[in-house]
């Protein structure tokens, strides 16, 4: 009976989380996204331009980054320093953030100040503040958020010296927020040069979601950003070139931190593939909650680690998932990442038990109906869907594909990605004084 009422449950949850929508292409290439919810009297204004780190040249890296900053700056018509002044004064908020694919920006306001939000992202898109001023005080943000960061914070450091070890052709090499000594050497030119290039309608994404007038919403898309001129720079699109990993690499890294740690990362197939989602579900076995293997085993039955963690990171192309593992005091690292491996073999060799596996499904559910609760978070996977994969539908497809992944699938994602010589082992280790 209680599996029958799981399965009812389960179902009901599938079809809860459907969205609608509707989309359609400007002239000038942008595409567009609309999403209807009238529950809350708000609106999200977003846009999702397909530009992240790994789209930067070699020697110009943190640029992607840098924009996150430069365009709130203001614009032609937006005095500087004024942009988030605008949202505040209506009611509403903002921000920004970047990653190794994209690059996303949003306002949640009112939903009478529709009109307001779609002026301030065509102000960014039609002629954005990139000026020497505003390139200038920039670097020096972006610069000292680094050193704050991954200097003064503790493992700050973990993805860059991971990344750098793990990929060795495809661009995801090089860390989102870039080096200090490649903004420091680029030009005012290189920068603008940037912006023309990638922050053009044709490579973005413009998504309304909220309490809207689809047919009103429409008009305002074509009157805010029809008239803006498609981008004629070539966009850089990188391969998916990394090389199969055929052996582990080991090292050591010494940082300001008081407690060892050890990082495990192993090569995973890209966000939205039928074995991603398998890794996933692998992942939340390992760390998802008290009841994980690694927080049973390693931190409360042997009292290994005081902290144990394992992600996969979604990305547009293939990419890592990562452990984190803290020991306890007085524990040799060897023997915490043995009992660490120790977990990874029984997935190997062993079905998940099925009160685990339906315990597993209802818990990554239960996750995806909580994302897809705020207005601004359809906007994002909504665009996200798009950006990756031409396919905003994948926010309703996403928990299907969860749904399909069978006992079998994870043991033999764990058999297959989570080997040894498939991954990066970083030791990480107080500075000597």
């Amino acid at each position: 009976m209680v599996l029958i009422l799981a399965g009812a449950v389960q179902g009901l949850f599938a079809q809860t989380v459907k969205l609608e929508y509707k989309e359609f292409n400007l002239p000038n290439g942008l595409h567009v996204i609309l999403h209807e919810d009238h529950s809350t009297p708000i609106v999200a204004v977003s846009v999702m331009y397909h530009v992240g780190s790994k789209n930067e040249e070699p020697t110009r890296t943190g640029f992607a980054h840098l924009f996150e900053h430069l365009m709130f700056e203001g614009s032609d018509n937006i005095p500087r320093g004024e942009y988030t002044r605008f949202v505040e004064k209506a009611g509403g908020t903002l921000n920004a953030n970047t990653s190794f694919d994209r690059t996303y920006y949003y306002e949640v306001l009112p939903a009478n100040q529709l009109e307001l939000g779609m002026w301030l992202e065509s102000e960014r898109m039609l002629h954005g503040r990139v000026d020497s001023i505003g390139i200038a005080t920039q670097k020096g943000v972006v610069i000292e958020e680094i050193k704050q960061t991954e200097e003064n914070q503790p493992y700050g450091s973990i993805l860059r010296e991971t990344f750098k070890r793990a990929f060795t052709v495809h661009p995801y090499h090089s860390p989102i927020v870039g080096s200090p000594d490649h903004l420091r050497a680029s030009t005012d030119q290189d920068v603008i040069n940037f912006y023309k290039t990638y922050y053009v309608p044709n490579n973005a994404v413009l998504t309304i979601a909220g309490d809207i007038n689809p047919k009103q919403a429409q008009k305002l898309a074509e009157d805010y950003f029809g008239t803006i001129p498609a981008g004629k720079k070539p966009i850089v699109r990188p391969l998916q070139n990394e090389p199969v990993k055929t052996a582990e690499i080991r090292d050591t890294v010494y940082d300001n931190i008081q407690l060892p740690a050890i990082i495990q990362a192993y090569h995973v197939p890209a966000m939205g593939t039928k074995d991603y989602f398998a890794v996933s579900l692998l992942n939340t076995i390992l760390s998802g909650g008290q009841s994980s293997r690694f927080n049973k085993s390693l931190v409360d039955e042997k009292q290994l680690a005081m902290q144990a963690m394992s992600i996969p990171l979604p990305l547009e192309h293939p990419g890592i998932s990562l452990a984190f593992l803290i020991p306890n005091i007085g524990i040799d690292l060897g023997k915490l990442e043995a009992a660490a491996d120790e977990e990874i073999v029984k997935l190997q060799n062993d079905l998940v038990p099925e009160e685990e596996f339906q315990k597993l499904k209802n818990r990554v559910e239960s996750e995806m109906v909580n994302r897809l609760a705020g207005i601004e978070g359809r906007a994002e996977l909504l665009a996200t869907g798009y950006t990756y994969f031409h396919d905003a539908g994948s926010v309703n497809t996403d928990i299907d594909n969860y749904m399909k992944v069978t006992r079998e699938d994870i043991r033999n994602a764990a058999r297959k990605y989570f080997t040894k010589t498939n991954r990066v082992v970083l030791y990480y280790l107080p500075k000597k004084k």
